[in-house]
């Protein structure tokens, strides 16, 4: 059986429609071809070979997706200087058009104007927006983007942010720094990607401490993260304990092993039933973006 019978065998086993995954990476040709030779060279955000395992061109990539049986997913694009964010938001709005099962994604960056370009995406129809702390380098209370948080606060737009100090650390990553940017916006939807890696703990915490932090498992569970970075095996309960708020990603096409292998790392999590495989493959996020059933 190959990767795509496998995988929908995956999810009709448990009864779903399909696979919701909120981490994937659509963009601009020339924005992902550097990304790849990001990868390649094994950049120090990277700091280890990562082969990418789904580079083809982009039709082909949405094929596959559509293939496993994803029914929905993002284009998750992110600036790393000034005078980016609003290009992006652009690309991932006419991309979002043309893609009806790619969630309309924006994305924002410290500078000025960043609240009037984030609220025409949301006003645009913007359902998720990427933030990425470790690639941009930069706070994510910094005074530049407070306007933009409310304006998505406000919208209820989740937030999908990667935040924690894996695979390598940044300037302002780590738990501290998303503490602080809750205490201002205590209702921001955000989704802490990579379960938070390597502060998985912290994050949980957070997730305790207010209703609407939620957690992707984007490349988490996998021998490629738990080789250098794994769950601690005390927080497995946590899991199950916040059951309704962990969502299912996968970092496609970025990923350096198939994508049936982190669905199935998921399935031998200890202590793992099938209702919390149907909330993290598909139901939490349902819910989340308002999909229609399938």
């Amino acid at each position: 059986m190959d990767e795509t019978d496998s995988i929908r065998e995956l999810w009709r086993s448990l009864g779903l429609p399909g696979i919701v995954d909120v981490h994937t990476h659509f963009m601009p040709k020339r924005v992902m071809d550097k990304v790849w030779r990001y990868f390649d060279d094994a950049g120090p955000l990277v700091g280890r070979p990562w082969p990418v395992a789904y580079r083809t061109d982009e039709q082909h990539r949405l094929e596959t997706l559509r293939g496993f049986g994803v029914r929905a997913f993002t284009s998750l694009v992110y600036p790393h200087k000034p005078q980016m964010a609003a290009w992006l938001n652009e690309w991932a709005a006419a991309f979002a058009a043309a893609t009806p099962d790619c969630l309309h994604t924006a994305t924002l960056y410290p500078e000025p104007g960043a609240e009037a370009y984030v609220r025409k995406a949301v006003e645009a129809g913007a359902r998720v927006v990427k933030a990425h702390v470790q690639v941009g380098r930069y706070d994510p209370t910094d005074p530049l983007l407070d306007g933009a948080w409310g304006v998505i606060e406000d919208a209820a737009v989740p937030v999908v942010i990667h935040c924690g100090s894996g695979p390598a650390p940044g300037e302002h990553t780590g738990p501290d720094p998303v503490a602080a940017l809750l205490r201002r916006h205590p209702r921001l939807r955000l989704v802490i990607a990579h379960m938070g890696m390597p502060e998985y703990s912290e994050f949980l915490d957070l997730a305790d401490r207010y209703d609407e932090v939620r957690l992707d498992t984007t490349m988490a569970f996998t021998p490629f993260v738990e080789e250098l970075m794994p769950f601690p095996r005390s927080q497995y309960p946590r899991l199950r304990d916040h059951a309704d708020r962990i969502l299912f990603g996968s970092d496609f096409p970025n990923i350096p092993y198939g994508f049936l292998d982190a669905l199935r790392v998921l399935t031998r999590l200890p202590g793992i039933d099938d209702d919390w495989l149907r909330n993290v493959f598909h139901h939490n996020a349902a819910r989340l973006f308002s999909l229609p059933d399938g």
